[in-house]
């Protein structure tokens, strides 16, 4: 009798257990219908620690639906523990493969996720969203080495301990800022959403005061915000009008996300309405965005007849309270993934977040643009891919511009291990490019009446005068070649060029111009022969270069090439050394394009030794200015100052003799 009623005993608290397991399992699954994820994984969690280990199959589907909700709420790390667990008991949804691969390209686990991108595409080859997901497989490591060019940082002004994202800004001058958080807000209440688990979001304002500080965020009244759950926001291109998502929860009645409108008159909100855009209202409508026409609403639904996952849509605008029939934006836009966060530029260009168009893993910013090759009414999409460091491979979303101006606000999940959102700001800093330098003569002293001329082929056209110290300065445009041409009363004019369009450059660029004086000369540097001999060395030949150059900027100039020698050996022999080597210099600019009519060799042996000036008196303390470092001078000097004195008088120079070569 005692072993008939343990029996019986056993045998009800099984049944009853199964029944529990079995109520609870359908809570589960209901709330994760409706999207209560938050609330569906606390259960789907307890639910699977009590189904029996011989039930596979079930700890297979339960692990895989724990793993969805995970993947939802953004906590990357417990998806991942939840999908490998359906793995393992051998999930039979071939879905379980493309919604893991998510997670790891998320978590930048690139070739675990490509191989799990290519198993779903085993049993469906033609799907776009992980065809897509193995390129960005096999491509986001090189894509992590192309930078955008804008610049981001974490906008404190705006961020709390909660979440913090879809940015959008209020006005012109960028001084108001409207957001979504989850922080704490009196006026709502602390109800935690069942999707999220976080607190229910509000919409959110900070204005930046007239010193230029951001005042602390203030909530938006209770005409906008409840105890409900509200989103993304958008405002009309007068700032009158603010369209906003509402998610309302109420026991036994499931309404999905749905866009609410609201006037603001007399510096108030009026009370929201629903916009209704389908007829069937369990329709969910998210993420509105009104174009800077005014004239669509755009906005993110996932009804029936899209591309799969949640599409963008966009509804023309009839009246204020009507709007015509929602049309599907199409596959340039929409993939089988998730495409979200409609926004616009004022300049109409239009930004989305995709996770099924290529990039780094989960929602990534692209930017698109109607094809200026195609008529307006039938145009196709351009998109593009915002890049790093916009995108991440965590969520980069919600994207607004101030104005035109290439900077803004957006949101992001990186670096937020509780999935978190922050809002960033971004811009494409204004790099303004400037060239200065100094004109100087041949003695390296500042020629303080010098012209420059500026020339750049975007018009410019324009002239610098230097100071009296012989410096100047000017502003440059981007992406310009300028050609500048230093003159002076006196001298021959020198060329250079400069161009903004080119990376290694840096936004201030030094140039200097070196004038050469007419009829008098002017020492060649760098020129070296070898002891006794008059052949130009190949270090002469590249000195020689800008001499050549000189000469072809100035084509109406005839030069004297004059060679010198110190004191050392006979007059005769050093005359003569010294015209072979003005004429080998000769030669080498004959044969480097220059008329040989425009140039003279003249050796000048030890005739005209040098007077020193001021420059070399500072180089060597033994010399004083106005000192002819002649025989007489030489020798009352010691061994070393000798040789630093001959080296001196052994020089090449060049004068110009005339100035209106062919011109007449």
């Amino acid at each position: 009798m005692k072993i008939r009623f343990l029996i019986y005993l056993l045998i009800s608290i099984l049944a009853f257990s199964s029944c529990s397991l079995s109520r609870r399992l359908k809570k589960a699954n209901q709330k994760y219908e409706i999207g209560e994820y938050y609330n569906a994984a606390l259960i789907y969690k307890r639910v699977l620690t009590q189904i029996p280990s011989s039930d596979k199959e079930l700890r297979g589907k339960v692990a895989f639906k724990l793993g969805n909700c995970y993947h939802y709420i953004n906590h990357n790390t417990r998806a991942d523990g939840a999908y490998r667990k359906a793995f393992r008991y051998n999930i039979a949804d071939s879905t379980a493969n493309l919604y893991y691969a998510e997670i790891l390209r998320k978590t930048k686990n690139y070739k675990e996720a490509k191989a799990y991108y290519k198993k779903y595409l085993d049993y469906d080859e033609n799907h776009s969203w992980a065809s897509n997901g193995v390129f960005s497989a096999d491509n986001a490591r090189k894509w992590y080495k192309i930078e955008s060019p804008y610049k981001i940082k974490i906008a404190y002004q705006f961020n709390s301990r909660r979440g913090d994202f879809c940015p959008v800004i209020g006005d012109e001058d960028g001084t108001t800022v409207y957001f979504t958080s989850s922080r704490k807000n009196q006026a709502t209440g602390s109800k935690i959403s069942k999707i999220t688990g976080q607190k229910n979001n509000d919409l959110f304002i900070a204005k930046r005061n007239n010193s230029g500080k951001w005042e602390d965020p203030t909530p938006l009244p209770i005409e906008i915000n409840t105890e409900f759950d509200e989103g993304v926001s958008c405002f009309s291109p007068d700032g009158k009008t603010m369209y906003f998502t509402q998610c309302r929860s109420i026991p036994g009645i499931t309404y999905g996300a749905e866009i609410f409108v609201s006037q603001r008159a007399g510096g108030e909100w009026t009370t929201p309405k629903k916009i209704v855009l389908f007829e069937d209202s369990t329709i969910t409508t998210a993420h509105p965005a009104i174009d800077p026409n005014n004239k669509y609403l755009y906005f993110v639904s996932d009804k029936d007849g899209g591309y799969g996952g949640k599409d963008i849509w966009r509804a023309q605008k009839i009246n204020a309270v009507e709007w015509g029939e929602p049309e599907n934006l199409g596959s340039d836009i929409n993939t089988e993934g998730n495409e979200m966060f409609p926004s616009f530029k004022a300049d109409g260009s239009f930004y989305f977040s995709s996770n099924g168009h290529p990039g780094y893993g989960g929602l990534d910013l692209f930017k698109a643009i109607h094809n200026p090759d195609e008529p307006a009414e039938f145009s196709s999409w351009i998109v593009k891919n915002m890049l790093i460091p916009i995108n991440s491979s965590d969520d980069d979303f919600g994207i607004s511009f101030i104005g035109n101006l290439n900077k803004g606000y957006f949101s992001s999940t990186r670096n937020q291990p509780k999935g978190y959102d922050n809002i960033y700001s971004f811009e494409i800093p204004i790099i303004e490019y400037s060239v200065e330098g100094k004109v100087f003569d041949n003695k390296n002293e500042p020629i303080s009446d010098a012209t420059i001329r500026i020339i750049g082929n975007d018009g410019t056209n324009t002239k610098v005068r230097a100071k009296k110290d012989g410096t100047y300065q000017f502003k440059l445009n981007k992406d310009v070649k300028y050609i500048m041409q230093a003159t002076a009363r006196g001298h021959i004019n020198e060329k250079n060029n400069i161009s903004t369009n080119d990376p290694k450059n840096t936004k201030l660029s030094n140039v200097n111009f070196k004038l050469a004086a007419i009829g008098k000369p002017v020492s060649i540097n760098n020129i070296f022969y070898e002891f006794g001999k008059y052949t130009l060395s190949i270090e002469s030949e590249n000195a020689l270069k800008g001499l050549v150059k000189m000469l072809t900027d100035n084509p109406h100039i005839t030069i004297e090439i004059g060679a010198h020698t110190d004191m050392v050996g006979s007059e005769d022999i050093n005359l003569s050394l010294s015209t072979k080597r003005a004429v080998s210099v000769v030669e080498f600019l004959i044969k480097s394009g220059i008329e040989k009519e425009r140039l003279s060799a003249k050796g000048y042996g030890e005739t005209k030794p040098v007077v020193a000036d001021e420059a070399m008196s500072l180089q060597y303390d033994f010399l004083k200015i106005d000192d002819i470092l002649n025989e007489e001078f030489i020798k009352k000097l010691n061994e070393k100052q000798m040789e630093i004195v001959n080296k001196i008088n052994r020089r090449t120079e060049f004068m110009v003799i005339k100035t209106t070569y062919g011109m007449y």
